[in-house]
């Protein structure tokens, strides 16, 4: 049986399909030398069940911090509780404006072809409601990784998992103690909720999460341990958006603000995107231009896959583990 690794190997000559593979090459010889890689995840990735292909990626050593929309935080852990009654529409192009509102009236919130239900959402709602009161009575304050993680940690939690939680990348990143940034992190259903409560009096502040400033730091003391111990790191970008903004400034901003002119830019950079340059989006910026903001140096090995990151990211994630 021909494998991932060697039908890329054979076929993956020109274009995008020769950029993969370098692409997937280049971490290797990172990892080979020494180096880590620090993976940002933007669009609907646990949606479409990036967990299959990333966890073992995570659980190999593979993968040492992450950054990610609030949304695929909380949305990998929807699919622990609830992916059985997740709903496929295939048609989803085809669909009236009734029948929208009847998904939704069923409790189905569509992301293109799937439709996550709300009561996937509730159950995780409702343990997370009761993490926030016991910070609050304590006077502590969290990342919204660090209670995701303690929300796993539950055992009347892991009963709700309805799909082997070695598919979820988030169980994978808590076995391994990684931070996951999650920069506007009350862009999302559960932060929402969250904003609501305070609004309502039932939680007493914001400040029971970890501010975006707060996640700035801590990340910048993540790196900086790194590069005082002499570990490149690399960046790989699925995607656009906060995810991928947020954590690739920490470096311009350790040099150009704390005036740290010897710290190393990133090691690696690899984004995958369909998003266009001539548009003048962040997300389809060729990776030189990232070199003017003091992100990237002009021999940083450097690749741009301009393709579907939920074709191409299992790709490369399989090359990795030789599969």
């Amino acid at each position: 049986m021909t494998t991932v690794r060697a039908f890329m190997e054979k076929n993956y000559k020109h274009f995008n399909a020769r950029e993969t593979l370098d692409a997937a090459r280049g971490w290797e010889e990172l990892l080979a030398g020494g180096g880590q890689m620090f993976v940002t995840l933007a669009g609907a990735m646990s949606t479409a069940e990036l967990g299959i292909s990333l966890a073992p990626l995570i659980r190999a050593g593979k993968v040492h911090g992450l950054c990610t929309t609030a949304a695929n935080l909380e949305e990998d852990l929807f699919n622990l509780f609830d992916n059985p009654d997740y709903r496929l529409v295939p048609h989803y192009k085809d669909l009236t404006p009734e029948q929208e509102a009847e998904l939704r009236d069923e409790g189905m919130n569509r992301v293109t072809d799937t439709c996550i239900p709300e009561w996937a959402m509730l159950k995780a709602e409702k343990y997370l409601i009761d993490l926030w009161k016991e910070a609050e009575a304590a006077g502590k304050s969290h990342f919204p990784w660090e209670y995701m993680y303690a929300l796993l940690d539950m055992p009347e939690v892991q009963e709700h998992f309805r799909m082997p939680k070695e598919s979820s990348w988030v169980w994978a990143a808590k076995e391994k103690n990684l931070p996951i940034y999650t920069p506007g992190w009350e862009d999302c259903t559960l932060g929402n909720k969250f904003t609501a409560l305070v609004m309502t009096g039932k939680l007493s502040s914001h400040n029971l999460i970890k501010s975006g400033t707060q996640q700035l730091e801590h990340l910048a003391n993540w790196y900086s341990e790194r590069a005082d111990s002499k570990t490149p790191v690399g960046f790989f970008q699925i995607g656009g958006g906060i995810a991928g903004d947020f954590s690739i400034c920490v470096v311009p901003m350790l040099i150009q603000d704390l005036h740290k002119e010897d710290m190393p830019h990133w090691a690696y950079f690899c984004q995958i995107s369909d998003s266009t340059t001539s548009y003048g989006s962040y997300s389809g910026a060729v990776p030189n231009e990232k070199i003017t903001w003091h992100k990237l140096d002009p021999h940083t090995p450097k690749f741009m896959i301009n393709s579907d990151a939920s074709v191409v990211a299992p790709l490369i994630f399989s090359y990795l583990m030789g599969e």
